[in-house]
């Protein structure tokens, strides 16, 4: 007797439809066959299902059963697969009745006491099933949250394999999960996370900080060691404006393929914060792997990449950003697939200006020769340091200020002016759903967004000759001084949001 069950596989961020076709033939010598291009863990399921079965009190007949993964051309991987093959098993075998598993969905992993685990990857499934048209989804009950992110489906929370039985036929009905109680609109909880009120000194630094928070903008920070770069990143969590639910879901369905989703928190509110050691393979940064994977690039998508002591990490490992930073996705081609994940993320680096760390400190001498220092600088290569916006130098703190008990500014004020300014770069790009922010404009959109006044004109029209600044360069000049002027509240950019935004530019860092 033959049976069909729909499941769904991952391909990069999207859900594709699987239809596990299960053939039971009670006159053929036992087996059980797997098909469809599976991989390890997919053929393992055989005995996942059959001793989940048999432990559940249901009828496992010693026959062949051969189990199709369609489409065939696809590559199945993982133990996504155990729930739908098992319930096409019980089907072929006269123990579900077939009409309950029209308009139906089934995944998960299975126990071999026929409990159901939690898989990975659950919310694009969900966008998949609904946009396939189907009425229910049976998922893990841990997952049942995550799932009901998406409307207009019924997520059925599934604990084992016998209540599945036992609800298919009627007996004890799982209700669908109640999505009222996942509150979409809750503000982030922001109280963990550094306040700018807590770090001495360095004013300026806290104001370019602003600056790139406003517009989404790159920042490089170079001083000597244990003068607050680390300190100064990790507190810019705290002023960045909150995600839309478009922008929470995009990151919530990366995380979801990546399984670093709490199982507490189904939807991320915070913006996410990565800092990847200076070890971190290529692989690991951008993503990879023999079937392509996120990788920190992407989980920085809509937040900071924080990039700590940036001249440690390998320089080619350094330049395979240049392409993310300038496109904000990354694109991964690989034999049988290219994958495509999203990666608009500001990066935020520190460095120290020497090997030794103190390179024009007022303090303690440096101990490197001019050509050591130069050496070491040249790990930053001129076109990555080309798409940094902002290149801040962070000095020395004064004894005076470090002893201050005197608070400084609170990241909730800094916050409140990040978040008119974003709300000034909504309005403007309302009818052009692809830019969320200032460093988001091309070319066309900065001719048409960013015209400075007359003098300003004039101003960058000497820059450019002094500093004999690239087009990239110039261009990033101009939607620096746009966010400039949008947390000043002037639709016009002016010379002196231009002048501000010029003393930003990077330049070689020996002198």
């Amino acid at each position: 007797m033959l049976s069909t069950v729909y499941s769904c596989a991952l391909v990069g961020l999207e859900g594709e439809i699987v239809q596990v076709e299960v053939d039971f033939n009670p006159l053929s010598l036992p087996a059980f066959t797997v098909v469809g291009l599976p991989d390890t863990a997919v053929q393992e399921s055989r005995e996942r299902v059959r001793a989940a079965i048999r432990n559940t009190g249901l009828r496992f007949p010693n026959k062949r059963y051969t189990v199709n993964l369609a489409p065939a051309d696809l590559r199945k991987e993982g133990p996504v697969y155990d729930l739908p093959i098992a319930v096409g098993v019980l089907a072929s075998t006269d123990q579900l009745p077939l009409q309950k598993l029209v308009g139906a969905l089934f995944i998960g992993e299975l126990s071999l006491d026929g409990s159901v685990r939690h898989v990975k990857g659950i919310l694009p499934v969900a966008y998949r099933a609904w946009e396939e048209g189907y009425e229910r989804l049976y998922v893990p009950e841990e997952d049942a949250p995550q799932a009901a992110l998406v409307p207009d489906i019924d997520i059925i929370p599934v604990k084992s394999l016998g209540h599945l039985v036992e609800h298919l036929y009627d007996l004890q009905v799982i209700p669908p999960y109640v999505r009222s109680e996942l509150n979409l609109q809750v503000p982030p909880d922001l109280d963990g996370l550094t306040d700018f009120a807590d770090v001495k000194g360095q004013e300026h630094v806290k104001r370019a900080l602003e600056v790139a928070a406003a517009g989404g903008h790159n920042v490089l920070m170079v001083g000597p060691p244990g003068v607050g770069k680390t300190l100064l990143a990790r507190a810019l969590p705290g002023i960045l404006p909150t995600m839309s639910l478009d922008e929470a879901l995009e990151v919530t369905r990366i995380y979801s393929v990546a399984d670093l989703l709490p199982a507490d928190k189904p939807l991320i509110r915070i913006r996410p914060f990565r800092a990847p050691h200076h070890t971190v393979s290529e692989a690991g940064l951008i993503g990879g792997g023999s079937w392509p994977r996120p990788g920190e690039a992407s989980l920085a998508h809509r937040g900071i990449l924080f990039a700590d002591e940036i001249l440690e990490f390998g320089s080619h490992t350094l330049e395979v950003l240049r392409q993310p930073i300038e496109d904000k996705h990354v694109t991964i081609s690989r034999a049988r697939v290219a994958l495509t994940f999203p990666a608009n993320f500001m990066l935020i680096a520190a460095m120290n200006p020497c090997p030794c760390g103190y390179h024009g400190d007022p303090v303690r001498e440096c101990t490197c020769s001019s050509s050591t220092i130069r050496r070491y600088q040249q790990r930053l290569s001129g076109p990555l340091l080309d798409r940094i916006d902002i290149y801040i130098e962070v000095p020395r703190v004064d004894y005076d200020k470090l002893t201050d008990d005197r608070r400084g500014e609170s990241s909730a004020s800094v916050r409140a002016r990040v978040e008119n300014a974003r709300a000034h770069q909504r309005q403007r790009f309302h009818n052009e759903r692809r830019l969320q922010a200032n460093a988001d404009m091309g070319a066309s959109d900065i001719r048409h967004f960013c015209q400075p006044d007359a003098a300003g004109k004039q101003l960058l029209n000497i820059t450019l000759r002094q500093m004999q600044l690239s087009a990239r360069a110039y261009h990033r000049i101009l939607k620096l001084g746009r966010t400039i002027a949008d947390l000043a509240g002037s639709e016009v950019i002016e010379v002196a949001h231009l002048a501000e935004a010029i003393q930003y530019r990077p330049r070689k860092l020996m002198y």
